[in-house]
């Protein structure tokens, strides 16, 4: 067990041609729902992992529903997955644009907690990457400490131990509020202003801050 840190946040990586659709539907969906709907989109995940959370593991804490019914979030920016697409050589990955177009999605992890528990709304968190068999599930927020930080806030992963601990997921059921998203982080300015300009003239207004420290 590790401390859990005063303010944690959970962070969603998306490319920013995704953004557009996120903001008009006002929520970001799960994987399943995607495919049910046949949304399109700018898809940046492994292929056989996806396909291993759709059809064969569950959330333990939510008996019947699929990881991949819901939507993922990290508790670091920075994530493995982004170094895998920043280096575009994944035998499983078809998306060869590297990181830059990536941008960050930023949550304060109390204040979502607070919310779908207030609905309330199927919510877990995970110990591990929750696309392993041997990943643990939890749904308490007393159980936030079952979350290895160090791992988690550790910038060398080539321990097989971090590299798994660090890829902890935070996961709620089908939707998750567009409102929620406190803050998007991009690589660079050009980025940023991207964001902006997508972001005008809608109601809810994230800050938008360029964060070289979270990329690689």
């Amino acid at each position: 067990m590790t401390a859990v840190p005063a303010n944690p946040k959970i962070y969603h990586i998306t490319h920013i041609d995704n953004l557009a659709a996120i903001i008009a539907s006002n929520k970001l969906v799960s994987d399943a729902i995607r495919i049910e709907k046949d949304i399109d989109c700018s898809q940046v995940g492994m292929s056989t992992i996806k396909q291993r959370r759709l059809q064969r593991l569950e959330v333990s804490v939510h008996p019947g529903k699929k990881v991949c019914e819901f939507v993922p979030f990290y508790f670091c920016p920075r994530s493995v997955m982004l170094y895998i697409l920043h280096k575009g050589n994944h035998a499983d990955i078809t998306y060869q644009g590297g990181q830059a177009p990536i941008i960050h999605l930023q949550a304060d992890l109390n204040a979502v907690i607070q919310r779908v528990e207030a609905k309330p709304h199927p919510w877990a968190f995970s110990d591990g990457n929750a696309g392993a068999f041997m990943t643990r599930f939890y749904n308490r927020p007393e159980d936030l400490d079952k979350v290895d930080w160090n791992a988690v806030n550790n910038q060398d992963f080539t321990d097989h131990q971090v590299k798994d601990s660090k890829q902890a997921e935070f996961l709620t059921y089908q939707v998750f509020p567009w409102t929620l998203i406190q803050k998007i982080g991009t690589i660079n300015n050009t980025v940023a202003t991207q964001v902006k300009s997508i972001l005008a003239g809608h109601q809810h207004q994230p800050t938008i801050k360029v964060e070289r420290g979270w990329y690689y």
